[in-house]
């Protein structure tokens, strides 16, 4: 198959498996009365964060774990640089107070650990556990708070008759996990043919393409009224992305880091996390929207 082609059909896959999935899971997720913002940070984020796992684990078994890196950290940027930022473009956010302490702060933290985590220029094995015990202890805190919730999470985005919610999840993640396989592939193709890096490969044209599902949640989400889903799918999304991702890449196969290249991505997914954090209103302005945006294409120039 063309690598083109591959890609092209893999970022449709991950788009259309992507909304799938995430109605699915928020609709099972409606009928446990579960609040919007939790759904968003969770299952939704976990949703739209399975095509980074699936170029994660395939380019890991092929040896090439350096991909699922750049994807990641690529993704991250994306994510809050461009999709949060065209989101803000259209409108303000008004933001949970519950996510501002919790997934702000932890979509922030994250990119400082791996950077700790990167300094000997590889991720190991070890490294890769440390960062799924962290994953492990954010998903607690965020259970102990869905139980002390269990509040309303009415006219959420998804689809609330449970037999067609559980028969969209499976064919969404099925759509996922093709749109994996096709975007490494497409996107090792690419980056052979013009001579470009696995990193930064991963860094730009693939992470772009992973994104497709939050920038799908994001803006529908948006549409509807319920911004907190897509904003917590983002944050959340971030946040399976460096320790779920990133952790299990690394146990598969330890990353060896390019310490010039991961600094960049790096620091500016920390810079763009830090822009999106909500004034003491809780709320987000659309200025901040243009800023990360025109920071997106600063980033995309700098490692390129």
């Amino acid at each position: 198959m063309n690598d083109y082609f591959a890609f092209i059909i893999g970022i449709l896959s991950a788009g259309i498996g992507g909304e799938l999935f995430v109605r699915g899971v928020v609709g099972l997720a409606h009928w446990a009365r579960i609040s919007p913002g939790i759904i968003g940070a969770t299952v939704a984020a976990f949703a739209t964060s399975s095509p980074e796992l699936s170029v994660a684990v395939n380019s890991a078994l092929e040896g090439q774990p350096q991909i699922s890196l750049g994807d990641v950290l690529g993704s991250n940027i994306v994510n809050v640089a461009l999709i949060l930022g065209l989101a803000l473009i259209v409108s303000g956010i008004q933001t949970p107070r519950d996510s501002t302490k919790r997934d702000f702060l932890t979509a922030l933290l994250t990119p400082v650990v791996i950077g700790i985590l990167c300094l000997d220029g590889l991720l190991s094995r070890i490294d890769g556990l440390i960062l799924l015990s962290i994953l492990f202890v954010w998903i607690s805190v965020v259970v102990i708070e869905v139980r002390r919730q269990q509040s309303m999470a009415d006219e959420v985005l998804g689809e609330h008759r449970n037999w067609l919610a559980i028969i969209l999840c499976v064919v969404g993640l099925g759509c996922l996990i093709v749109a994996g396989h096709l975007i490494v592939a497409g996107g090792k193709g690419i980056a052979i043919s013009f001579g470009i890096d696995e990193f930064v490969t991963g860094a730009t044209i693939v992470a772009i393409g992973t994104s497709v599902p939050e920038l799908a949640t994001t803006m529908i989400s948006k549409m509807r009224g319920h911004e907190e889903v897509g904003l917590g799918t983002i944050l959340g999304s971030n946040i399976f992305n460096s320790l779920w991702v990133v952790g299990i890449a690394a146990t598969i196969f330890p990353i060896s880091v390019n310490w010039r290249e991961v600094s960049v991505a790096l620091i500016f997914g920390i810079v763009t996390v830090a822009l999106t954090f909500p004034t003491r209103r809780g709320f987000i302005e659309r200025r901040r929207g243009v800023l990360l945006v025109v920071l997106y294409f600063v980033y995309v120039a700098t490692i390129l």
